[in-house]
């Protein structure tokens, strides 16, 4: 969504570069360009006028003026001013000291508010509550059939005591819908409720009613991020109508400029809770101002790439790859197996790779990226038997032949896979010589012939050399404009550089850095 504000932010930052001072007209230049590249983007102007000023009086202070960077000072300001109008930090929700916690969903016809409830139920689910899911938007076709075919999903309860299609008072069903809830044990209730092609006087008065009978905890505005300043208008009116505490964005993986996100935040007060980028349950998460800064500043978002690693791979599945890793045992097909579906777990590869800094340089790269090529070897190496897996040498002409008959792929294929998983064996030796685990290549000592550092007996590795951040020969390369100061707070090492690699070609042949 913020592809065309990013390019145009990096090529504004890329023009400070090497300025070993930024005088009054550089400000002044740089602010009106960052003007028209949040207008294009669609950001409310109000909000485009206090950003500039802030942008502007702090780049003429003294944290620009006695900085050795200057051009990397005003990133950090336009990153830190960013973070600000996103909300500063995120919020979790008000949970109710008694239970249930009524949560209540409110937004126009079409912003996704029931998909959401049903990602919002799985999530809460996820965090160990027991959700309950109420069917009170009685007036769109199907909305109720909707409902429970999300909670059958999410694997949560539905209260849906009438058909919808018009047909019944949704007042009453959101009344009764707490005293079910105590009676069943659920701590969390969500209720969805109707909307409208527009702003009304009946919905208005219905969203109204409806808060009036269950005295939610929270009511969250569901807004649709593609839908632009119409979305901040009906979220002022929603503030102004029914009292909202907070906000989600919808559809954030659509191809909209991304102005009602930039501006929802301060123009209605209240805080963005949670972001929802898809139609799957598992495209929800919480909405973190920094990390959203981040990629909006081209900085990648490894914390939430961390954070769905740690969700792609199961407790039982690292704790067997960290005992042969101490054991020193061989990392086997089988194990790259494993290590692939679990990559593949965590989504489209190209929106994995988009969270790792410095690849909004390559998002034409990205955009190429075909997840069919991981298939393709997870079928290669399921034709394997587990002989074959756990020793791959014993791979000669025949067996290459029937692996590829049987996976509908070319011996040239089964060739470079096998070549590239014996680099990562390489790799994985790597990594056990840095982390001094058995097995490991084992440090160099120094040679009483050659004394000098970095000698045939120095001991030293190659720079680059290695895996850490998973990018064997080399450390991932930083956007223009930034350096090494600005992703501290990110948790990456300095110099982090990205391989020269084509992504076109990805799973195709041999991309090994060079």
């Amino acid at each position: 969504m913020f592809d065309t504000l990013s390019d145009r932010l990096s090529g504004i930052f890329t023009k400070l570069r090497g300025k070993g001072r930024l005088t009054d007209a550089d400000i002044d230049a740089t602010a009106r360009e960052i003007r028209l590249a949040l207008l294009e983007a669609d950001v409310a102007l109000p909000v485009v006028k206090g950003f500039i000023a802030r942008v502007k009086e702090r780049a003429r202070g003294a944290e620009v003026s006695q900085a050795l960077n200057p051009a990397q000072q005003i990133v950090k300001i336009v990153n830190e001013e960013l973070v600000n109008v996103l909300g500063g930090e995120a919020r979790r929700l008000q949970l109710a000291k008694q239970p249930p916690t009524v949560i209540m969903l409110a937004g126009l016809q079409g912003s996704g508010k029931t998909t959401l409830a049903g990602k919002l139920a799985s999530w809460l689910r996820g965090q160990g509550h027991q959700p309950l899911l109420v069917a009170a938007d009685l007036q769109r076709p199907n909305a109720v059939g909707q409902l429970q075919v999300l909670g059958g999903r999410a694997g949560v309860e539905v209260y849906s005591p009438e058909p919808g299609n018009g047909v019944g008072d949704p007042v009453q069903v959101a009344r009764a819908s707490i005293e079910h809830a105590r009676r069943a044990a659920r701590d969390i209730v969500i209720v969805d409720t109707a909307g409208r092609l527009g702003i009304d006087a009946e919905m208005m008065q219905q969203a109204a009613d409806i808060r009036d009978a269950v005295n939610p905890d929270e009511v969250i505005f569901v807004i649709d991020a593609m839908v632009g300043q119409d979305a901040v208008r009906t979220a002022e009116a929603f503030r102004d109508g029914v009292g909202i505490t907070g906000v989600v964005l919808s559809k954030l993986d659509g191809d909209a400029r991304g102005g009602a996100a930039l501006s929802v935040r301060e123009v209605t007060g209240q805080p963005i809770l949670f972001a929802s980028t898809g139609e799957k349950l598992e495209d929800f998460d919480v909405f973190h101002p920094d990390r959203m800064a981040s990629r909006i500043l081209g900085m990648g978002d490894v914390l939430t790439l961390i954070e769905q690693a740690e969700q792609a791979f199961d407790v039982d599945q690292k704790e067997k790859m960290t005992a042969k890793l101490m054991g020193g045992e061989q990392f086997t097909l089988e194990d790259f197996l494993d290590q692939l579906i679990a990559v593949r777990r965590m989504g489209p590869i190209a929106n994995v790779l988009a969270m790792m800094p410095g690849m909004g340089q390559m998002k034409d790269q990205l955009a190429e990226v075909d997840d069919k090529h991981f298939d393709r070897v997870t079928a290669i190496i399921r034709s394997m038997t587990p002989a074959e897996r756990t020793n791959p040498k014993i791979i000669n002409g025949s067996r290459r032949a029937r692996i590829a008959n049987g996976s509908g792929v070319t011996v040239m294929d089964v060739n470079q896979l096998l070549n590239r998983f014996t680099d990562a064996q390489k790799m994985m030796k790597q990594m056990g010589g840095m982390m001094g685990l058995p097995g490991g290549r084992r440090k160099a000592t120094k040679s009483p012939k050659n004394k000098r550092k970095g000698g045939k007996g120095g001991g030293r590795s190659r720079a680059g050399t290695g895996a850490r951040g998973g990018f064997p020969g080399g450390m991932p390369q930083l956007p223009p404009g930034l350096g090494p100061d600005d992703l501290a707070g990110q948790g990456l090492p300095p110099g982090f550089k990205l391989p020269k690699i084509d992504f076109n070609k990805l799973g195709k042949g041999d991309q090994r850095p060079r």
